[in-house]
């Protein structure tokens, strides 16, 4: 079976190929040409989160970087890289930090368990939950505060991005990118804008965090 699935990829990706041609001859020396994307998409590495067909967009309009839970750490270099390479080439408009609800990475984050490497990882999940503690702990039902944890890790990663000098100069320089916090919801397949005021994020965070 496994052997099989393997053979099936190849499979998939020649009648990808071929339905793509049947549309547009030139789609794929279109692509190798460049990309230019608008947005960069920062999302969950959950498999059931495919970042560009839950934006209805095609290859090389969304820029991706992907973790668990949906991660913007300051000391990872991944993600720095990520960041700068799509606002200082690409000239990204959008910056898009999207969670999901259900996510396993956040409900890891909450058991009392060691989990090893992902101990680490896991504990800026719980940094946000210390953060924002009285209002969780005022939350009843669990699988409420799973949600509200979800949407304020969302929140405080569009902070962490909003943080970086990448962002800051781009947006003083140029008016753009703007950072968005989305939340995707897997049962019914919808995103939802958490509506961050950006500006006014940014304003805030410059108080402290003024790179430029």
């Amino acid at each position: 079976m496994t052997e099989e699935l393997y053979r099936k990829v190849f499979e998939n990706n020649r009648r990808w190929v071929e339905e793509k041609r049947a549309r547009d001859p030139d789609f794929f020396a279109h692509l190798a040409r460049g990309q230019a994307p608008a947005f960069l998409y920062i999302g969950c590495a959950d498999s059931r989160v495919p970042a560009n067909e839950i934006m209805g967009l095609e290859p090389g309009e969304v820029f991706v970087h992907r973790n668990v839970a949906n991660l913007v750490v300051n000391i990872d270099a991944n993600a720095n890289a990520v960041i700068q390479y799509a606002v200082e080439l690409l000239k990204v408009e959008h910056i898009v930090v999207c969670g999901h609800y259900g996510c396993g990475g956040v409900q890891a984050a909450m058991q009392p368990t060691d989990m090893g490497v992902l101990n680490g990882w896991l504990r800026e999940v719980r940094d946000v939950y210390r953060l924002h503690a009285e209002e969780l702990d005022s939350i009843a039902d669990e699988a409420a505060r799973y949600d509200r944890l979800v949407e304020l890790n969302v929140q405080e990663q569009c902070v962490n991005v909003i943080k970086t000098a990448f962002v800051q100069k781009s947006y003083r320089r140029h008016g753009f990118p703007t950072v968005h916090g989305w939340v995707y919801h897997l049962d019914e397949g919808l995103l939802r804008d958490l509506e961050i005021p950006f500006v006014e994020a940014l304003d805030h965070i410059r108080e402290i965090y003024r790179l430029d």
